[in-house]
């Protein structure tokens, strides 16, 4: 990467996407699956940039959608309709009334109450509503508190016995029609043997629905897989695809994942501009022009990302913390860095901030969001323009003008 070279036609800070590394990422967690039908739906949450869906839907991905705007996004980008499924535990009438026109693959349902409420939308509707209920296995995938999804006190999904009563009155209504199953225990996951444990949970459900000639088409293992930031040892594909077809059996379904980060974490880079160096007694400070609203994940999850100085040939170092001009505390990219001497205009480069960077940015303070940059075939592209000023206050400005107050 030429960061010098992108930091003066593009400015700082900005993200950077090499889209080689997402196609080598897609491609093996796709061939890891070849034996079986699969579908790889990639999980917008991640990164939601439009540039990004359309590379992966030309791929063949579909995508795993939170939010009906996720879903709008994926059918701007592209994506089959047939490749769309609208996961959540919210969702609201309208939302599911438009999911459903659109004829989208299936709504991944995650309480009674939510399935009723389908129900009601399609029967207005007149449109039988394809489903499937996420399971909540009460399995611990041993990662942050935070992004754990699959156990008993987490939000998510229901328990076996439920979900076995919802699948036998959607069976028996005539506005559902169960095609598929789903769990996905948390994300950021770097031990094979919580999805042994889920899997084989969701696979002795699907059997037991079988055997009550409820006949689902789609077995959904959710996502997950963790990534390298520092020096964590991650699942491999194979391995993974492994863990989930030994409990299948001979099963006649097809394999849903969901990678989301697996896919796009590591391609991402932020670039960012020294501001000053600081101390404070003992402790060195270096201020960028990045800050929590541009990532905020060192600051919500304490999370790491390898930060380096671009063109610095020193060999002494000392610690810093690199931190942005938000009046919060907890506005740092990283804590207890080893760094050069750093002057006003150098760069830095924080790694590792494909998912969960942009897509969880801001305007905190009123800052504009930055601008975003795919590399593909050798090449540079904006795909996203830094945000303005003008942009913030946009839906602001209007009502002002009124006089309303």
């Amino acid at each position: 990467m030429d960061f010098e070279s992108l930091a003066l036609e593009y400015k700082t800070p900005l993200y950077i996407y090499d889209f080689e590394h997402i196609k080598e990422q897609f491609e093996s967690i796709k061939d890891a699956f070849r034996a079986r039908k699969s579908l790889i739906c990639y999980a917008v949450k991640a990164n939601s940039n439009l540039s990004i869906l359309r590379y992966l839907g030309k791929l063949g991905a579909g995508c795993d959608c939170v939010s009906v705007g996720e879903v709008k996004r994926a059918l701007i980008a592209g994506i089959s309709k047939y490749k769309i499924i609208f996961s959540g535990v919210g969702k609201e009438d309208n939302e599911i009334a438009y999911a459903l026109r659109q004829n989208i693959l299936m709504l991944n349902v995650e309480s009674e109450e939510e399935l009723k409420r389908v129900e009601a939308v399609a029967k207005y509707m007149e449109i039988k509503a394809r489903i499937s209920v996420r399971i909540n296995p009460d399995v611990d995938a041993k990662t942050h508190p935070y992004i754990s999804t699959g156990l008993k006190q987490n939000k998510f999904g229901v328990d076996v016995d439920t979900a076995k009563k919802l699948y036998i009155y959607a069976k028996s209504s005539e506005w559902l029609e169960p095609i598929g199953i789903h769990c996905h225990i948390g994300s950021q996951i770097l031990d094979i043997e919580p999805y042994k444990e889920a899997t084989k949970i969701t696979a002795e459900l699907l059997k037991n629905l079988k055997a009550l000639d409820i006949d689902l088409k789609f077995f959904d293992v959710g996502g997950g897989i963790g990534i390298r930031y520092k020096d964590e040892i991650t699942i491999e594909p194979y391995d993974f695809a492994q863990a989930v077809l030994a409990n299948l059996g001979e099963s006649d379904v097809t394999v849903v994942c969901e990678p989301g980060r697996f896919l796009v974490g590591n391609s991402g880079y932020l670039l960012t501009k020294v501001l000053y160096e600081k101390k404070n007694g003992n402790k060195r400070f270096v201020i960028v022009d990045a800050a929590m609203n541009d990532l905020i994940r060192p600051g919500f999850y304490n999370a790491y990302h390898e930060i380096e100085a671009i063109n610095k040939d020193e060999q002494k170092t000392s610690k810093a913390d690199v931190v942005g001009a938000i009046c919060e505390s907890s506005d740092f990219l990283g804590k207890n860095v080893s760094l050069p001497r750093l002057n006003h205009g150098d760069l830095l480069v924080v790694k590792s901030v494909g998912a969960y960077g942009f897509s969880m940015s801001s305007n905190y303070n009123t800052r504009a969001r930055c601008a975003e940059v795919a590399f593909a075939e050798n090449k540079y592209r904006l795909i996203r323009k830094r945000e303005t000023f003008e942009d913030l206050i946009g839906c602001e400005t209007e009502c002002l003008v009124r006089g309303n107050l």
